[in-house]
């Protein structure tokens, strides 16, 4: 997958539409359509990165900076009294669907152990 084909760089620029819940100059967070938990929102770099492999080198200070998104929008969403899970899948064999960088924010009710 190139940028130019990539489904998040589009909705980082504006140019595909989200449910956008926060934005910024780094960072886009919006609702996954396909959720997983009553809360289940999706925080992407603006930049393409293909995964957090690709990312860890480059910018290290962004990845800090969507796990903090990641705890306000969870604040602000009210599930970090109860607890909410913060995830980012590297690769196929993990699951990963769309390669471009992203975390899962999700939480609003109990979650199962996806392990294994």
């Amino acid at each position: 997958m190139t940028e130019q084909s990539c489904i998040f760089c589009a909705i980082a620029a504006g140019q595909q539409p989200a449910t956008v819940v926060y934005r910024d100059d780094r960072v886009t967070a919006f609702w996954d359509i396909r959720p997983q938990a009553k809360v289940h929102v999706l925080i992407i770099p603006n930049q393409h990165f293909s995964s957090l492999d690709d990312a860890i080198n480059a910018d290290p200070a962004l990845l800090g900076h969507c796990l903090q998104v990641a705890a306000r929008l969870a604040r602000e969403q009210g599930i970090h009294t109860t607890g909410y899970r913060v995830v980012t899948n590297v690769g196929p064999h993990s699951g990963q669907s769309v390669f471009h960088l992203h975390f899962h924010l999700l939480g609003g009710n109990p979650l199962r152990l996806a392990l294994g």
